[in-house]
């Protein structure tokens, strides 16, 4: 998922031959992290499915209780922020997150799905207070003049993660070696569940040892000191801003929020669905591309797996479509967020940024309706090209969803961040059309309205009134 971005003026606070090189390789870092722990959701939900025995309504409570944590702590993490500073803010955002990994571990020992939960709300209390703090710290780190490219750069990080975790949990909760799934496969249903349920406490033990460290050199490492952000506000911003009593007099911006919110939803839920929607078209023989692909990153997996002391586990690719190869597509979908991130990077300097964001969102119509239209592999691929088209939207609508906003830019930079609780909602509206009303592919109207909303606004709802 895109990161939110800062609205505040760029500037550097400390002297000019200060380096700032070390503090933005651990912003890096954290941006890095955001994406990785967001994205492994996609995996653990229809892993959840399993283990807990869900409905595809129910297991969309995954995405609900990681998202709506933006919803419900954005406010309080600003008091945080206030009250300890960045730095400090960061620390505890660290340390709530690594509290919430580690209750994976008797989530995983009752198979009890309420305490899933409760892990994912914590992790995403904590994620949230990072994200609050370290884009605007990002910001102001360094010269005002370098500030879109350290954005760039914390941006492709956190693709970059968000691409690498989908093929880490494809590797842990849905690998192993033949001889360990024939052995699962000949137990009873309960003994098997309660056994399979165990694969998740490595992942997250091993995140709450990283989050303790990095937190740990958060604490003592000396980081710039950043007072305050200073209020951007541009003078022919003033007479349309003084008219107004808050941010939300602004139609522009209240169509923006909207536009975030489906946004998020459409990105988060693609995702989430990639798995489930592969099994859904009963696939029995992939095409030799998908099966070169599968196999060359499962390679690549497994060497960074022996690394840290994990048996090669291979995926079989002669059984047609299994989670472990949809886990690979949903890698693949969040890589191609990357590729579009680094691509449009150019892009947006050379072309009219409006322009582009017309073209993605009438691509990703046709891609959703393309989808429900087609069968098999070519409906998962045409999936996993939204992912090209999501990559600029976000850097896109939020410009212009604060444009002349004066002085209340930031309450409704705030109300943007907030929308990201879109990906707590759509999801599970999914879900609830995928269980009660006919089936993955109604559900998938669900993305392409979405993507027709954001074409509204590229086209109409962007002007300022």
């Amino acid at each position: 998922m895109a990161t939110p971005v800062t609205t505040a003026t760029a500037a550097a606070t400390a002297a000019p031959t200060r380096s700032y090189a070390g503090p933005m390789v651990l912003m890096t870092c954290l941006f890095f992290l955001f994406g990785a722990v967001t994205n492994f959701n996609d995996v653990l939900m229809p892993y959840l499915k399993d283990v807990c025995q869900l409905t595809d309504f129910q297991s969309t409570a995954v995405q609900s209780a990681f998202f709506g944590a933006y919803f419900l702590m954005s406010l309080p993490a600003g008091f945080v922020l206030k009250k300890l500073g960045y730095q400090r803010g960061i620390v505890v955002g660290l340390l709530v997150m690594a509290g919430g990994a580690l209750l994976f571990i008797p989530a995983a020992n009752s198979r009890e799905f309420a305490l899933f939960l409760t892990a994912l709300a914590v992790l995403g209390a904590g994620i949230t207070v990072l994200q609050v703090a370290a884009n605007p710290y990002v910001s102001v780190l360094g010269p005002a003049r370098g500030a879109a490219a350290r954005v760039s750069v914390v941006g492709v990080a956190n693709n970059f993660g968000g691409s690498l975790s989908p093929l880490v949990g494809a590797l842990v909760l849905f690998g192993g070696s033949v001889a360990l799934k024939a052995r699962l496969a000949a137990l009873p249903l309960a003994e098997r569940l309660s056994q399979e349920s165990q694969l998740v406490k490595g992942p997250y033990l091993g995140l709450a040892a990283f989050l303790v460290v990095l937190a740990a050199v958060f604490f003592f490492l000396k980081l710039p000191d950043i007072d305050s952000i200073p209020e951007e506000q541009a003078e022919e911003a003033r007479p349309l801003a003084a008219a107004r009593q808050s941010a939300l007099s602004f139609p522009h911006l209240v169509l923006g929020i909207g536009a975030i919110f489906v946004y998020v939803g459409v990105e988060v839920g693609l995702g989430s669905f990639l798995i489930r929607y592969g099994e859904s078209q009963g696939i029995q023989h992939l095409s030799g591309f998908t099966q070169s692909l599968v196999r060359g990153l499962n390679v690549a997996t497994n060497f960074v797996g022996v690394l840290f002391g994990q048996s090669p586990s291979p995926i079989d690719t002669t059984a047609g479509f299994t989670k472990a190869v949809g886990a690979v597509l949903v890698s693949s979908y969040w890589f191609g967020s990357l590729v579009g991130r680094v691509v449009g990077i150019p892009l947006l300097l050379r072309f009219h940024n409006r322009a582009l964001l017309v073209a993605v969102c009438a691509a990703g119509v046709a891609l959703v309706g393309a989808s429900v239209l087609s069968q098999g592999e070519t409906a998962l691929w045409l999936i996993v090209l939204c992912g090209l088209c999501n990559s600029i939207m976000w850097p896109v609508i939020f410009p212009l969803a604060i444009t002349g906003l004066g002085h209340f830019t930031k309450q409704g930079s705030s109300y943007l961040i907030m929308a990201i609780v879109g990906g707590a909602l759509l999801p599970p509206l999914m879900g609830f059309i995928a269980t009660h009303g006919g089936g993955l592919r109604v559900a998938f109207a669900v993305p392409a309205l979405c993507y027709a909303y954001l074409l509204y606004y590229a086209m109409s709802g962007y002007r300022v009134r």
